[in-house]
């Protein structure tokens, strides 16, 4: 029951994460360049900015299902070594891989959500023909990214719950007594 409520957790913790992720995507700030009322200066005028908290949001969330996957598996480190077999193989395999996914997401929504919130406060003169102002956003696809990598780290993370479950279950090296069985001779 334990691993049926954790698994529909962390399920929910990475839809929201996603659905987060998505957002920030739709939403990610654009600029246009405006002119001071003197007509001097150029300068950038930046709308909303919050997919930057969207972009914060799914990290989050990303995180704390990726840390009760790891406390409920004792981070693969810690606790009875798992039984020999082709599910502890899977297990260490799919561990791996699903910290290398995770990491990738949270790296694109991390720089996804600095680069958003990043705004130029430069401004360009008209009268000194100075270079034109660069308005800087995030570019499209790096939260978009950081979603489809969610996504991944996801599936990733249930069936590595899975494998580490299936080859925890299984008996030891010594199923029952360590001393030898002793029976009536006839």
């Amino acid at each position: 029951m334990a691993s049926k409520l954790l698994m529909i957790s962390v399920f929910v913790f990475d839809l929201i994460a996603f659905a987060l992720a998505i957002a920030a995507e739709q939403r990610r700030s654009t600029a246009t360049i405006q002119t001071d009322n003197e007509q001097v200066y150029t300068y950038c005028v930046y709308d909303s900015d919050i997919s930057t908290g969207f972009g914060v949001g799914a990290f989050l969330f990303l995180m704390a299902g990726q840390i009760l996957i790891m406390v409920a598996s004792r981070c693969f480190c810690f606790g009875k070594p798992l039984s020999p077999g082709g599910s502890r193989g899977c297990a260490v395999l799919l561990f791996i891989m699903c910290w290398v996914t995770f990491f990738i997401a949270e790296v694109c929504l991390l720089a996804g959500s600095v680069r958003n919130a990043y705004h130029t406060k430069y401004r360009s003169s008209l009268l000194f023909n100075d270079r034109p102002v660069s308005c800087e956003t995030v570019r499209k696809g790096v939260f978009a990214a950081g979603a489809a990598f969610i996504f991944f780290t996801s599936i990733i993370n249930k069936f590595y719950f899975i494998s580490y479950s299936n080859a925890k279950g299984g008996a030891g090296p010594y199923g029952g007594e360590a001393g030898v069985g002793m029976a009536a001779y006839k």
